[in-house]
């Protein structure tokens, strides 16, 4: 492979399909707060409070809930040629897509990427009003900007090399002591992370997450599913990961999309910045308060189409999964660090 890759900025906006516009606007303007750049009967097009690209989410209509595209941003114009050219060397569909083939982005080349992911790779896009500073209508849960994208893939080291030959760089992994990979983090902006992959059945999206820039937002979220009796919503949280270091909340959207609200990360640009691994078995990992995880968060995610819109085939892990090797991870047993117990033999 000897094609130059594009230069990516960072994750920049994702396409769900959903199957009730009414109820996923409900959800994600006036439950989750972002902007609405754009709606019409077929779509709605939404950002983040500090956002002045066109949308970092759009939410279009369709028979079947599943990922329509992942998208990133690229630095020039001219990296979208090195897309066409790099993708098309890894012998992988290739589509180079006109301005405005997707509402409010510029020329663009879309792919079906290796991992099976629909991918696009974009650098214009209209510019709308940044609400930084629209405090009047900043609601209590504000979110800022859209921070990462999570997926499910069956070879972890596999969609890691793919992706270090794009030019990101990993942060933090999960491991056992027999060399298997559970999970890696990889950026490109200067965060812990713009994509994670995490080894289970695929290709899924596992979720998309939005940062907000205090804590205080994240628990008027759940304060506020919970005065509309929708306490259900949430998944998992709010808490704190050990990965990451970030306070988080996962919610299920209502065709059951998930959605992380994510908030005090670190900063990863230095060029020496070192790489943390986890034991698949350290109990703060995926908590850093050690509180056991709900077995859904191992098990869904979304299906994704390809780039007809025909759900992708899903392929089977065939190493071992993190639910089944760790203590926590059935949402019952728990690890003190001396003993391992279910929830309710300590009554």
């Amino acid at each position: 492979m000897t094609a130059t890759p594009p230069d990516v900025i960072r994750c920049a906006y994702a396409e769900l399909v959903v199957t009730d516009l009414a109820a996923s606007r409900a959800f994600y303007v006036d439950v989750l707060g972002l902007v609405v750049t754009h709606e019409d009967d077929e779509a709605l097009y939404l950002r983040a409070f500090e956002e002045y690209l066109h949308h970092s989410l759009v939410l279009r209509k369709g028979p079947t809930a599943a990922l329509g595209v992942l998208a990133y941003r690229v630095r020039t114009p001219g990296d979208l040629d090195l897309a066409e050219e790099y993708y098309r060397a890894l012998g992988v569909r290739v589509e180079r897509r006109p301005a405005g083939a997707t509402r409010g982005i510029g020329e663009a080349v879309r792919v079906t990427d290796p991992l099976g992911f629909p991918v696009e790779f974009f650098h214009d896009a209209e510019h709308v009003e940044r609400f930084t500073q629209r405090y009047d209508v900043h609601g209590a849960g504000a979110l800022s900007r859209l921070d990462h994208f999570n997926l499910d893939t069956p070879d972890v080291p596999a969609a890691r090399k793919y992706y270090e030959g794009l030019g990101f760089r990993v942060s933090e992994d999960i491991q056992d002591d027999e060399g298997t990979v559970y999970a890696a983090w990889l950026f490109r902006k200067p965060t812990v992370h713009d994509v994670a992959l995490t080894g289970g059945d695929g290709p899924r999206l596992h979720h998309i997450a939005f940062a907000s820039h205090e804590r205080h937002q994240i628990l008027h979220i759940c304060d506020h599913l919970g005065a509309l009796r929708k306490s259900g919503t949430i998944e998992r949280g709010p808490g704190r990961h050990g990965v990451s270091n970030a306070f988080y909340l996962y919610v299920r959207d209502p065709d059951g999309h998930r959605i992380e609200i994510y908030t005090h990360d670190y900063y990863t640009g230095d060029p020496d910045n070192p790489v943390i691994t986890w034991d698949v078995h350290d109990n703060q990992r995926r908590d850093w308060w050690g509180n056991p995880v709900v077995p859904s968060w191992y098990t869904d995610a979304s299906p994704v189409l390809d780039l007809d819109g025909a759900l992708q085939p899903v392929l089977a892990r065939s190493e071992p999964r993190e639910a089944d090797v760790t203590i926590g991870a059935d949402g019952f047993s728990f690890s003190t660090g001396e003993a391992e117990f279910k929830l309710g033999e300590q009554v």
